[in-house]
């Protein structure tokens, strides 16, 4: 698919069989793609950047697919504690089990290092490794030394201090196992997909999704592949933020054998802990929620109607969908006799009657829309079916789509009160080739409002396209000084430039977990060369967006002054702040907003933050601070110092005209 960035409009699309049986895999369907596209009339030249989600860390994981993983633990003294620490014992990511294998060698003895890896290699077979040391975030150059020597032995190697720069010598040990163990996979994977785009003709850079709805390069594969975890959910969340400019929403993308379901709150996508099986490992991903359930989903029949609905779908149990048949096809064809609602055609293969079929049959799927079915067909389908069962075509139609509802109505209300939406703003919005078999009716029966994306079965790739460049650093540091957090600051947007992103287009935000003694700081930015100004909409543009995100109409909004590059909108006391493209940028509630000189920035932060700081009998807490410059939002939350926030916004600041005009949002804290 190629998207105009400027237009963020879809400009071709072309769809291939995955080749996983070619040569070179998916990557021959890569290239036939790309050469098509071109052929349709892409110019080569013009091509910003490619990127693609991957779900090969994904199903490697499920269907145990990892290379053997040898683990060499850099030791300082006997160290009894870290050797433990350091030893990963075996479970079972998927069908199968992981049991790396360890080996210890003193942290300054690189003889003994290289004699650990060759006897790994020869003896245990081990075809990727991993090096670990205790507090190794702390000092991670023995550990890249240790690594470039496996490399020279041929062999894919990785760090701790690569999988997460956290303290915790086990939890980070078995992330970067689990890195190691998708290295082989994933680097062959991204080497013959990179070919295949130079084979093409392209040569602007490859990308991929990660997990947490940015892209990488394919040089961060290397060190980081198991970032790539939940790559296809991701890519359609960031559709939905950036195609759609969704504020508080729940997404659901649908595809024919899962529905994934995530939380959009404030205009943002919500993150979790990254879990494998029952253990911990140190990546932040999207929190998705995947259910077995889908516009393929086979219905199963009982005595007196419908029984369930999934989680096997038509198209892995090799059924055709009733939908997408012609009506000769459905010629002489009877009911199936068993617990699968299903027709046999005297050809001898059997068509499925799924929710896609009731969702078309009940007007859910309308004329030209994508999914859309044969009416003639469906309605012989339908007869046949409620001919056999004692049911009208209507009420079988419906009831599918109940039984299939029923397994995502749990889900949903339990994101609804995990992260306490509020139900009149809130919408579901729609996504896959399936949106329309399960969202429509999953709305009215929830009484929320619906949204079916632009372009919703090809969200995803559309997401790819227009998806930031993201990194992320987290770091135990107990009280956080200014040179720690400017420190930090500088770390990640290094690392994100170093993954492709524009240093011009660098946004970052920092927030402070002063319980658990967490600073995360996240930097993202437009992919290099990619950068280009977007189609400009106006005022009144920006103002109905601000208004559809609210939940309110264009006159109940008060505008606010923020930037040339972005327009403010407040109802209330909520707050929507819009890019002169036409995105939500920031969506929160807020307590105050003031703009200012930066030669007066300090004071007018200083002012605000006391004025907004919440009290009570047990201490206080300060307000998150939004800094809005131009064209780019600044994000600090989560700090117990007022002058720490004032010095690393100052920080953000240096070098800019005192004349220029910057935006402070405050807002202050729900609760102490």
């Amino acid at each position: 698919m190629a998207i105009d960035p400027r237009e963020r409009s879809v400009v071709a699309r072309i769809k291939v069989p995955t080749t996983h049986d070619a040569e070179d895999g998916v990557a021959s369907g890569i290239r036939e793609s790309l050469e098509r596209l071109i052929a349709a009339g892409i110019d080569p030249a013009r091509i910003a950047f490619v990127a693609h989600s991957t779900t090969q860390a994904t199903n490697a994981l499920l269907e145990g697919d990892l290379a053997r993983v040898g683990i060499l633990g850099l030791l300082d003294g006997s160290a009894p504690f870290a050797r433990m620490q350091m030893r990963v014992e075996p479970f079972s990511p998927g069908e199968r089990p992981f049991a790396p294998t360890s080996a210890f060698a003193d942290a300054g003895d690189e003889g003994a290092q290289r004699e650990c890896i060759a006897l790994l290699q020869r003896d245990h077979g081990v075809e990727a490794l991993v090096v670990t040391r205790a507090f190794g975030v702390d000092r991670s150059a023995g550990e890249r030394r240790a690594a470039e020597m496996a490399r020279a032995f041929d062999l894919p190697a990785t760090t701790g201090s690569d999988a997460s720069s956290l303290y915790g010598l086990r939890a980070r040990t078995r992330t970067a196992a689990l890195d190691a163990a998708l290295l082989p996979r994933m680097l062959r994977a991204a080497r013959s997909t990179e070919r295949a785009v130079k084979a093409a003709g392209i040569l602007a850079p490859l990308m991929v999704m990660r997990s947490d709805g940015g892209v990488m390069s394919i040089e961060e594969i290397e060190r980081r592949p198991l970032a790539t975890l939940l790559s296809g959910p991701a890519a359609g969340i960031a559709g939905a933020l950036l195609h759609e400019n969704v504020s508080d929403a729940i997404f659901i993308e649908v595809g024919g054998t899962s529905s994934d379901c995530s939380v959009i709150r404030s205009g943002r996508a919500q993150m979790r802990p990254g879990r494998i099986g029952a253990y911990r490992v140190l990546l932040r991903t999207l929190d998705v929620r995947t259910l077995g359930i889908a516009g393929g989903s086979l219905v199963r029949m009982k005595a007196g109607g419908v029984d369930a609905v999934g989680p096997r779908s038509a198209h892995i149990a090799g059924y055709r969908y009733a939908a997408f048949c012609s009506p000769e096809e459905l010629r002489d064809a009877r009911i199936v006799e068993g617990e699968i609602l299903a027709l046999h055609v005297p050809d001898g293969g059997e068509i499925a009657i799924t929710p896609t079929c009731a969702a078309n049959l009940l007007g859910d799927v309308p004329d030209g829309a994508f999914g859309r079915g044969t009416d003639e067909t469906l309605r012989r389908a339908f007869a046949l079916a409620g001919a056999a069962y004692g049911i009208a075509p209507e009420a079988l139609a419906g009831a599918i789509l109940d039984r299939a509802i029923e397994r995502i109505v749990p889900t949903i209300r339990a994101l609804i009160a995990e992260y306490e939406l509020d139900e009149r703003l809130l919408e579901l919005v729609g996504g896959g080739g399936a949106a329309r078999a399960i969202v429509p009716h999953l709305a009215r029966a929830m009484n929320l409002r619906l949204r079916i994306a632009r372009d919703h079965e090809v969200i995803s790739p559309v997401g790819v396209a227009l998806a930031l460049v993201r990194d992320s650093i987290e770091r135990q540091i107990v009280d956080p000084s200014v040179e720690q957090l400017a420190r930090l600051r500088r770390e990640v947007s290094d690392r994100a430039i170093e993954s492709g992103a524009d240093p011009a287009s660098i946004e970052v935000d920092i927030s402070v977990d002063p319980i658990r003694n967490r600073v995360l700081a996240t930097a993202g930015g437009a992919v290099g060369g990619a950068v280009a100004a977007r189609a400009q909409v106006g005022n009144e543009e920006c103002a109905r967006i601000a208004a559809a995100s609210l939940g309110v109409a264009v006159e109940a909004l008060e505008s606010v002054e923020v930037s040339e590059e972005m327009r403010g909108f407040r109802h209330a006391q909520k707050l929507r702040i819009v890019d002169t493209s036409g995105v939500v940028r920031l969506a929160t509630p807020f307590s105050r907003l003031v703009r200012a000189r930066v030669a007066e920035i300090e004071r007018y932060a200083r002012e605000g933050i006391e004025a907004v700081t919440r009290f009570g009998d047990v201490g206080r807490r300060l307000p998150d601070l939004y800094a809005l410059r131009r064209g780019r939002i600044s994000e600090l939350r989560g700090f117990a110092d007022a002058e720490r926030i004032v010095a690393l916004l100052s920080d953000e600041l240096r070098g800019c005209d005192g004349n220029e005009r910057v935006t402070l949002v405050f807002v202050r804290a729900e609760r102490l």
